[in-house]
């Protein structure tokens, strides 16, 4: 397997944190170092504006580009609900990720999906370093 993908949908989130700029912006900013994983980026967020005549009803929608992959959020302060996302090449705790994001946002509910993604990728680059070498050695030895 390449690597885990989790999805998050928090419910009942408390709404004025998930309009707040500087906090979200604060998650991002400390959620990869917790979870053992290197940003590669600053985080990037927007603040999405209300869009008359639309279903959407604004909020913030950020992401984190990492080393080891990345981490997003969606948040819909109106409705209390924020969808959250991570995936990565490194396993990580997917109950630590749960612990903080509902402790942080006051989240009432949780649904969790995790994919592991890639389940073929590692016929081609294994997580095992002697594996990994003996089919680079092979490689080269095509190319010379």
């Amino acid at each position: 397997m390449f690597g885990p993908h989790l999805t998050l949908d928090l419910y009942g989130c408390d709404k004025k944190k998930l309009d707040d700029y500087d906090f979200i912006m604060g998650m991002l900013n400390e959620m990869p170092e917790m979870l053992g994983m290197h940003k590669f980026s600053t985080p990037q967020l927007t603040k999405i504006p209300i869009q008359p005549n639309s279903f959407d009803k604004g909020g913030l929608t950020g992401f984190v580009i990492l080393i080891e992959s990345h981490i997003a959020i969606h948040t819909f302060p109106s409705d209390g609900y924020a969808s959250f996302d991570i995936f990565s090449c490194k396993y990580f705790s997917d109950e630590k990720a749960i612990a903080y994001l509902t402790g942080m946002l006051e989240a009432e509910r949780v649904e969790k999906n995790m994919i592991e993604r890639g389940r073929d990728f590692v016929k081609h680059y294994p997580r095992n370093v002697q594996k990994a070498a003996t089919i680079v050695k092979k490689e080269r030895a095509l190319l010379q």
